[in-house]
């Protein structure tokens, strides 16, 4: 993964919420329960929940999922960047050649490129897009779903429409307790898994989620469809441009979609089950199989159809 070094980045919609020591407390512990404690109980269940989680911020107030293609979509309220404060931490970021040596500048350059990608996908549809704004915070921050530590992980939240990320997240728990082999587009994947819950938001998809446990759950199809926007970006992310019309990305290689592939293999259900020394429990699944998501990001890539990502009409995931 490389950006086009003269592409000048926009840094409107990012913030930093800085450190907040009494809600987290030190460095990261991220508590992934073992033996038969972790059998598919509340524990194993909030657990996975951690990970890349939004169903349970979503709600739910019934009535059918649809794809963002069909007319009936209500749409989310505007975007609330009151909760995005800025310590300053992204102030330096300016073209894509900062983005190509330093990681906060590299978030920049992916946020603007689902920025743009989504903008225009959402123009095919009767969904008005408005963008999400993204916040990295460590320890803690107070959000529009209220208060959440760094054990949450990488989330979006539905009122404010935010992405938070504690980027310690990726080293720590992805690689460290989750075995995931780690690569630049690691965090590209997980925010373009976040930004495609925002667009189940816009579209109405996300409080409509009734059931929230079980291979074939709402919540399931939920994040699954996640995964697919995902896939939908990042094959079309190395031709989308800047406001200005700079193309963003200056390439971005097969080695990028193994790294991804990878991430979604380690925070699949039942992956995070098995290294917790627990058994494989279907019913308590909140996110898919491992295999499952691997499948439904490269189904958004291989394809580039949105129609293709609508899991809730899928009778098989």
């Amino acid at each position: 993964m490389r950006f086009n070094p003269k592409v000048k980045l926009d840094t409107d919609r990012v913030g930093d919420a800085g450190g907040s020591g009494g809600l987290g407390g030190g460095g990261m512990q991220f508590p992934i329960p073992g033996g038969a404690k972790a059998g598919g109980g509340l524990g194993m269940l909030v657990v996975v929940l951690l990970f890349l989680a939004v169903s349970c911020l979503g709600g739910g107030n019934g009535g059918g999922v649809q794809l963002p293609t069909d007319d009936t979509f209500g749409g989310a309220t505007g975007t609330d960047a009151s909760r995005m404060t800025d310590s300053e931490r992204y102030a330096n970021c300016q073209t894509g050649a900062d983005a190509n040596s330093d990681a906060d500048c590299a978030r920049v350059a992916v946020e603007n490129s689902l920025y743009n990608f989504w903008s225009q996908e959402l123009a095919k549809t009767n969904v008005t897009f408005q963008p999400a704004t993204m916040t990295t915070f460590s320890g803690g921050v107070n959000t529009g779903c209220g208060t959440a530590s760094s054990q949450v992980g990488p989330f979006y939240c539905p009122p404010d429409q935010t992405i938070y990320l504690d980027t310690t997240f990726f080293e720590e728990v992805l690689q460290g307790q989750l075995g995931g082999q780690g690569g630049d587009f690691v965090e590209p994947y997980v925010i373009g898994h976040e930004y495609g819950h925002h667009i189940q938001n816009l579209a109405g998809i996300m409080n409509q989620v009734k059931t929230q446990q079980g291979p074939k759950s709402d919540a399931v199809r939920l994040e699954l469809q996640a995964d697919c926007f995902a896939g939908l970006w990042a094959r079309s992310a190395a031709n989308t441009t800047s406001k200005e019309g700079v193309q963003i990305f200056e390439s971005l290689d097969e080695s990028d979609i193994t790294e991804a592939l990878d991430s979604a293999r380690a925070v699949g259900d039942d992956r995070i089950q098995q290294r917790s020394g627990g058994r494989v429990d279907p019913d308590s699944w909140t996110h898919g199989s491992a295999e499952q998501r691997q499948r439904w990001f490269m189904t958004g890539y291989e394809t580039g159809d949105i129609n293709a990502c609508d899991t809730f009409s899928a009778s098989t995931l």
